[in-house]
């Protein structure tokens, strides 16, 4: 059982993205819940917003399953959880499961969250600290605060790494200006 990597109160995984190492790509993958309740589905867990949020609607595990078309190196997962708001809806006891289906998913991580507020930000590394490389990622919520039934997540950012251009090194774009014109079209 190991704890997520803490980061600053209110650390935006959009401050990773600033720094050009990493870059958001769960847009690329197809996702879908073990349940949720009408208008609290996947679009409301996709959508930046951290006042809209998925809710499960049945018995535990509740399941995310972020399926990707190829292989994807992932680096980091990011799940925003806020228990001020949720309460026994939020989440106490979360697996990190990947594999190439349904089929063979391993755990890779597990962590205890303790009344989180905020984002947390997963590592998904190998034995040899290198991002993993999957088809898929699930996310079982497999307990939650003060014993609750069903369970609220707000958001769910995947990272992967940015890799080198093979023309030559560029230096990092950090400002909003400079990421407009940061790539040869």
């Amino acid at each position: 059982m190991t704890a997520p990597n803490k980061t600053p109160p209110g650390a935006d995984p959009k401050q990773l993205e600033r720094t050009g190492t990493v870059r958001e790509i769960g847009s690329q993958a197809v996702w879908s819940l073990s349940s949720c309740k009408p208008g609290f589905g996947v679009d409301q867990l996709r959508d930046d917003n951290l006042e809209t949020y998925w809710q499960s609607d049945g018995s535990q595990p509740h399941l995310v399953n972020i399926q990707f078309r190829r292989k994807t190196t992932v680096k980091t997962l990011c799940i925003y959880a806020d228990y001020k708001s949720d309460e026994s809806y939020t989440p106490s006891k979360i697996s990190v499961r990947v594999g190439n289906n349904f089929h063979n998913l391993q755990e890779i991580r597990q962590l205890e969250l303790v009344e989180p507020s905020g984002w947390i930000h997963v590592s998904l590394t190998d034995t040899h600290k290198k991002p993993i490389r999957t088809f898929m990622i699930q996310i079982a919520v497999l307990a939650n605060h003060q014993n609750g039934r069903d369970t609220h997540m707000r958001q769910i950012k995947v990272y992967t790494p940015v890799e080198e251009s093979s023309i030559g090194k560029f230096p990092r774009c950090t400002t909003i200006d400079f990421m407009m014109y940061r790539s040869i079209r």
